[in-house]
Parts: C-alpha cells; structure tokens; sequence
C-alpha cells in the first residue's frame, strides 16, 4: 500500500517574516528535526560555478586580503550568463539594489546617522579594498579572459553589488578544532534555501556541517505559523548594520557591545596627567603596551552586557597607565610578568569585579566612556525619547531605525558602565 506524502514542515514566505523572505513553520516543531537538506552539489561556490576550471588554473593571481575573489568572480559570471545553471536561484533576486548596507548610503547621511559607532570607519576600509580588488585583480583576469568576462557588463558597480551580497547570505563552514591554528579560513560558500532565513540572538535553528550535505535543524520548540531564524554568530547591532544591512531591534540582541576606542583611554590618560613628567611616563606605558601588544592605534575594547569581552587587554592597559613611574619601572623589568593568581583575578571583568576596580582605574574608565560618548552625535535621552514617541519613530525611515536602534545599545552599555564605575 502506498504510503501518504509528507506533510512538509515548512513553507517560504514573504508574509509573516521580519525582513524580506522568511521561513516559516508549517506545523508544530520539536528541537532537533531536520527542515531541509541541500546537498554540497547544490552550494553555489568557485568549485560548482561553470568556469571552476579557469578559476582554479588563476587562483595563484586570485589571492586577495578578504579571500572571497574567486566566488566573486563565479557570480559576476553566473549572474549575467543567460545559459547559467544558477538562473533559478538567482530569480530571488531580480537585482541588488535593494541591498541597503551602509556601503550604498551617501556618505553624509552615513555620518550623520552613524557616528561614533564604528560603522563608518568599517565601511570606508571596505570601499577601499573593494575598489582596490577590483582595479588590481579582477580587471586584469577579466582582460585576459574576454570570451567569459566583459568589463561594461561587469562593472565595479556590480561588483560591490556582489560583495554586499556575499556578506549578506554567503554562509563560511567551520573549521574543525584541529585545523583552526593552521588553515586560514575556509571560502564562503552560497546556499540555497538556507540563506533565505532571517537571523536574531535568539535563534531556534542551525545549519549543520556534513561531508555529503548541509541541514538546517532546530534548536528549540517551534510553533505552527513562527517564523524559522538562523544565527549568523554571536554579533553585535553595528556588524549586523555593516555586514547584512539590519539591526535587532533594542533590547532584542543579547549579543550585542559597545567599544572603547585604545586611543581613547590613553587621551584620558594624558588628560588627566599635571606636569610634563606625568604626560612622558603616560606615552611611555602606552610605547609598553604597544610592545606588548595588549593596544593599537586602530584597536577597540569591546563591552557586553555583562562583561568586557577584551578583558585581559583592557585590564592590563588600565593597570599599567595608572601606575607610578617606580611600579612601572619594576613591571617593564619583569617584562610584564607578575604572579599568576594576581594577574588571573585582574583579567576576570565581568560587570561586578568592574565595580570593584581600584579607584584611579575606574577613574580613568569612567573618563574614556565620558569621552566615548561625546564622539555621538545625540545623548542617549534623545535618542530614548524618540525610542518611546511612537509616533515620531513611525516617521523616520527605515535607515534612520536601523542605525537608532545601533546608537541606542551602545549608549545604554556604555551608561551601565558609568554606573558601575561611578
């Protein structure tokens, strides 16, 4: 006797979903049922795309800083190619410009709505190297290989189309533990079906690795009607703005920080230095720092919620900027060594061994957060006013939501540190 069809467990939907397409529970779920399989013959990469041959006989002139040339070449290719076997998938997106990332904001309203935030510093690094990748390596490989690749056609413009589109839905496998010191890591990769799922901190679905094939599980109990999300990793409001073109919004991301500029830190530092003496020993600790590679000049310590995530950093660096010039003679003697259980306990910071600081530490913390925020373009009042005026937040635009939402949790992370500091 035959046996009845499945039911399937899913179904794609723009209705229903927080952003574009979703996928959306088309029964009750239990943690751990498999929703779809795609096989690895089915990801869209330089290995499946039509020209992998030519790609795999340049890769020697393919290598770039960001490693993603070789998959971008295979969808500048696939994309425009009227005979290409990605053409259905493809027809999920008739064109890219309803990618809103930063990148493609005029750069005023880019700096008005995101100051401070890092979001635009990021996104003037990526224009730089986008521009630098397409000028250096994927002209000069398009220029030999005329019969496949068309400047006029494939344009810079497309290009960084491309790039936002790779950092929107390419998916990285991971690597495995043993590899993770040796092998950089491994190329994104396209896959179909997967990257139509939207992502929130509180996920309630994986993708799962295999050698034969990639499935998409749940992680917890789903109702009939729920939308499905992904995680994308454990990322903050700025990343998901910079890189997929969203924010969660407050107080939704659990994941998310707020960052302390290192030159920062050592500006409150000379601030708060008297006398000539007191300013030389301050570059002096930071000269030590530098060596001992705890800051940089374009380096950040990250806040979360409940602890620094860049805690041993932070931690030495407020330790060694308030120390007198004979503590800090004996401790570049020692080359910034001290007794293992002194230095276990001051590298622990979570929120409550911050409010526990040694008063001229916190001093100088609270001094960089004060710093911090005046590099905003609003206070955090402002921005909680708007928050709470329905009304006025009904009438700001989509971009002027996402970045809000950004500011907004970087300013109440950075306020709880006031606080615990104070």
């Amino acid at each position: 006797m035959a046996s009845a069809p499945k039911r399937p467990k899913v179904r794609l939907s723009r209705e229903g979903a927080v952003a574009g397409y979703g996928m959306l529970a088309a029964a009750e779920l239990e943690p751990g049922e498999v929703l779809c399989t795609v096989p690895r013959s089915a990801l869209l990469s330089q290995h499946t795309s039509s020209i992998q041959a030519l790609l795999r006989e340049g890769q020697e002139s393919l290598q770039s800083q960001s490693g993603w040339v070789p998959l971008l070449l295979a969808l500048l290719h696939e994309y425009t190619a009227s005979n290409s076997h990605w053409r259905p998938y493809f027809s999920l997106w008739q064109d890219f410009r309803s990618l809103d990332h930063p990148m493609f904001w005029p750069e005023e309203e880019r700096r008005r709505l995101l100051q401070g935030t890092g979001i635009p510093e990021a996104v003037e690094k990526d224009l730089a190297n986008i521009h630098l990748e397409y000028s250096s390596i994927i002209l000069p490989f398009m220029e030999s290989h005329p019969n496949v690749f068309d400047p006029k056609l494939h344009t810079l413009e497309l290009y960084k189309q491309l790039v936002a589109f790779v950092m929107a839905y390419s998916f990285q496998e991971p690597l495995e533990e043993e590899d993770e010191d040796e092998k950089g890591p491994n190329p994104p990769v396209m896959v179909p079906v997967a990257d139509i799922l939207n992502h929130v901190a509180n996920h309630n679905a994986n993708l799962e690795y295999s050698p034969q094939c990639l499935r998409l599980v749940t992680t917890q109990p789903i109702s009939k009607g729920q939308e499905i999300f992904n995680t994308y990793g454990q990322m903050a409001n700025w990343q998901l703005l910079h890189m997929y073109g969203f924010a969660e919004p407050y107080p939704s991301n659990t994941n998310d920080t707020a960052h302390i500029q290192m030159v920062t830190v050592r500006t409150a530092a000379l601030q708060r230095a008297r006398s000539e003496a007191q300013q030389r020993l301050v570059s002096e600790q930071w000269d030590f720092l530098c060596q001992l590679e705890m800051v940089g000049e374009e380096g950040a310590f990250v806040l979360g919620w409940d602890e620094v995530l860049t805690e041993e950093e932070l931690s030495v660096t407020l330790k060694v900027l308030c120390m007198s010039q004979e503590e800090f003679q004996e401790y570049k003697e020692q080359d910034g060594w001290e007794d293992d259980n002194e230095e276990e306990e001051n590298l622990t910071l979570s929120n409550e061994a911050l409010s526990r600081l040694k008063p001229p530490c916190k001093q100088l913390l609270y001094d960089s957060v004060l710093l911090t925020l005046e590099s905003y373009r609003s206070d955090l009042k402002a921005e909680q006013d708007l928050l709470h005026n329905k009304e006025a937040y009904e009438k700001l635009s989509q971009r002027e939501k996402q970045a809000l939402h950004v500011r907004y949790g970087q300013k109440r992370i950075l306020h709880q540190l006031l606080e615990l500091v104070h």
